[in-house]
């Protein structure tokens, strides 16, 4: 690895010492816990992690050396399911669901997503990101240094366009990595509110190529549900995506089992999301593809679901688990993964390892990112979170406690 920047500058060395690190790298024990550890950045890369006896010399003119005094420090966190971007509220609906009536019946009525629809399309850019900015800086806030946003509130060009502007800047207003999904098939429009053939025809003939030509899409998604797209419709869109060279993803089988996770492994998806309706057939499929799981625990809470996903079955068959807040205003009004990992754990039955690697590595593969983030390893980005906590188990255990000391991005 060159120690020089373009300009022929040295790269400035920083090494955080006296820690314990967790490495959570794969096939390591548990959470790969190194109990004095230490950590070497040249730039925005990690150049060395692993055991202070073992740190490469470097003489204190050309390092600078922060002494962690026996903090613990993790990957920085990745949230990778999001609705970040949208306008407006859904407080309305919580009431709703209050007297009993189901997220399925307030979205047949022309609530639910359509709702939220209605408010981004009124929204400008600048506005998005008035709105957008607290949730982001609450997340920032519990170490988490990449997110995924989604669009999907917009369901016509200009408006999807819009969301995934706002997303991009979101990672130029604050130091954190943005990975931005086109969920144009999210919803049906509601100007073509019995044509749901028609809607996608729009998405993938027209906004998706678009809005990839433009630089604006990372990876696709969509949302496979009866109250949604069927799998068919599903395919139609993937099918224009691969042909584009992007990426995959999808909401499954949240409400029923309508084969969401198979055609998610048909496509070779970064992840499959939701997944409480999912049999072992469906399991299977995602173990031989590599698909990784995402469980959402916020959406689970906030619906008062009471069929959780195959958590048993994930791990017989050895499928990776992620977690994530699935921030949106209609379903998990949520904005703080710490908490999503203790809901992971009570509701789903997640070890910590496993919900620490849910929020890390396995976050880090959903996004396809693994390369770059999701470890702590030499050549991995420097993104860190360091925390004041005796044990890992911490991180999961508290509930509305915040126990983030400092956070890195790129070294910084």
């Amino acid at each position: 690895m060159s120690t020089d920047t373009p300009s022929g500058e040295p790269l400035q060395e920083r090494v955080w010492r006296n820690a314990r690190l967790a490495c959570m790298v794969r096939g390591a024990a548990d959470i790969g816990l190194i109990a004095r550890g230490a950590i070497l950045v040249r730039g925005e890369r990690i150049a060395f992690a692993g055991d202070e006896r073992d740190l490469p010399p470097g003489g204190p003119a050309s390092r600078e050396s922060i002494d962690c005094e026996g903090r613990l420090i993790t990957p920085g966190l990745i949230d990778c399911h999001t609705h970040l971007i949208h306008a407006g509220h859904r407080a309305h609906e919580f009431e709703q669901r209050l007297r009993g009536v189901s997220y399925q019946e307030i979205a047949e009525t022309g609530g639910g997503i359509l709702s939220t629809v209605r408010a981004t399309r009124a929204a400008t850019t600048a506005q998005l990101l008035t709105e957008s900015l607290p949730r982001l800086d609450a997340l920032l806030a519990e170490g988490v240094t990449t997110i995924e946003v989604k669009s999907g509130y917009g369901l016509e060009l200009g408006a999807e366009r819009r969301m995934l502007e706002a997303a991009r800047e979101l990672g130029r207003l604050r130091p954190v990595q943005v990975h931005t999904t086109f969920l144009g098939a999210h919803a049906v429009p509601p100007e073509t509110a019995n044509d749901a053939d028609g809607s996608l025809d729009e998405v993938a003939r027209n906004m998706l190529p678009t809005l990839a030509s433009e630089g604006l899409v990372d990876s696709v998604d969509g949302f496979c549900e009866r109250i949604a797209f069927s799998p068919a419709q599903i395919a139609r869109v993937f099918a224009v995506a691969a042909a584009l060279g992007i990426r995959v993803r999808l909401h499954a089988d949240q409400f029923s089992n309508s084969g969401g996770a198979r055609v998610a492994a048909a496509h070779a998806a970064l992840s499959a999301d939701h997944l409480e309706f999912t049999d072992e057939p469906g399991v299977v499929a995602l173990a031989r593809a590599g698909t990784v799981a995402v469980l959402l625990p916020g959406a689970f809470y906030f619906l008062r679901e009471r069929n959780p996903p195959p958590v048993e079955l994930l791990r017989r068959h050895g499928v990776g688990m992620a977690v994530a807040t699935d921030c949106n205003p209609g379903t998990s009004p949520l904005t703080s993964l710490l908490l999503a990992l203790n809901m992971a754990a009570t509701q789903f039955g997640l070890t910590v390892a496993e919900c620490l690697a849910g929020a890390t590595r396995e976050a880090a593969r959903a996004l396809g990112m693994q390369r770059d983030i999701g470890t702590l390893e030499a050549g991995k980005y420097a993104d860190l979170a360091i925390w004041n906590v005796e044990d890992p188990a911490e991180l999961v255990y508290r509930m509305g406690f915040n126990p983030l000391h400092a956070r890195i991005w790129r070294g910084r």
